[in-house]
């Protein structure tokens, strides 16, 4: 750090864009896929130029991203539709660090529908082994990310919970 113009000369390691930077200030849902998986639709609080997203028992289901180093994550704009796909660095907090103790509360008070306090559901995630993960920017969107040549819709994928569909109740015979 220079004294006469008190200017710190440390370079940020963080690389984004003007449009990643918008995005992430606005986002509360991002798609996030780890090791070119499928994406995840996750609810998530943006801090500090980065998202923070809970995953685990009891919570949103995020496969691979407790454990992962990077991640791809894809915001919506305004409109609803895709507007930026960014490669992220993911770090995991931990229950005691100086970091949990600032972001999980936090992250607690914005969670919907939660049963009971915000502290109790922050201990809940520290004892229950649910992952806080931060998600930092980490380089620009790949090039034509921004503007996508197809609709990149996609089939459902399968579930355990498809009802098979029943036939409609007739209160009357029908003839022909």
């Amino acid at each position: 750090m220079r004294e006469d113009a008190r200017v710190s000369e440390e370079v940020d390691e963080r690389v984004t864009t003007p449009l990643v930077d918008e995005a992430v200030k606005k986002a509360a849902v991002a798609w996030v896929s780890v090791a070119g998986g499928a994406a995840y639709a996750l609810w998530c609080l943006p801090l500090d130029g980065a998202l923070l997203v809970v995953s685990g028992p009891g919570e949103q289901s995020a496969p691979g991203l407790a454990d992962a180093d990077a991640a791809e994550v894809t915001l919506r704009g305004d409109h609803g539709g895709r507007i930026v796909t960014w490669p992220a660095r993911v770090t995991r907090l931990r229950p005691g660090t100086e970091e949990w103790d600032a972001a999980a509360p936090l992250v607690a008070a914005k969670r919907l529908n939660a049963p009971g306090p915000a502290a109790d559901l922050a201990q809940r995630w520290a004892d229950g082994g649910c992952a806080l993960n931060r998600l930092i920017p980490a380089g620009s969107p790949a090039a034509g990310a921004d503007l996508p040549a197809g609709s990149l819709a996609e089939r459902p994928r399968e579930a355990p919970v498809v009802r098979t569909t029943r036939k409609p109740f007739r209160l009357h015979k029908v003839r022909r």
